[in-house]
C-alpha cells in the first residue's frame, strides 16, 4: 500500500513538473516571437523612411536640374 502511495504521489509530480516545463517553454516561445515582430516592425519602418528620404532627394534634385535650365 505505501509503494502504491507513493508511486502516485512520483506520478503527480512528474506530471506536475513536466506541465510547468511546458507552460514556460510556451512562454518563451511567445517571448521570442513577440521581440522578432517588434524587430521586423523597426526594421520595416526604417526601410520606408529611408524610401521616403531617397524620394525625397530625388524630388530636389528635379528641382534643382529645372531651376538651372
Amino acid at each position: 500500500m505505501k509503494q502504491l502511495l507513493a508511486v502516485l504521489v512520483a506520478a503527480m509530480f512528474a506530471a506536475v513538473s513536466l506541465t510547468a516545463i511546458a507552460q514556460d517553454a510556451k512562454k518563451d516561445k511567445m517571448e521570442k516571437s513577440q521581440k522578432m515582430d517588434k524587430k521586423q516592425k523597426v526594421e520595416k519602418k526604417q526601410k520606408v523612411e529611408k524610401k521616403q528620404k531617397v524620394e525625397k532627394k530625388k524630388k530636389e534634385g528635379t528641382k534643382k536640374m529645372e531651376d538651372k535650365k
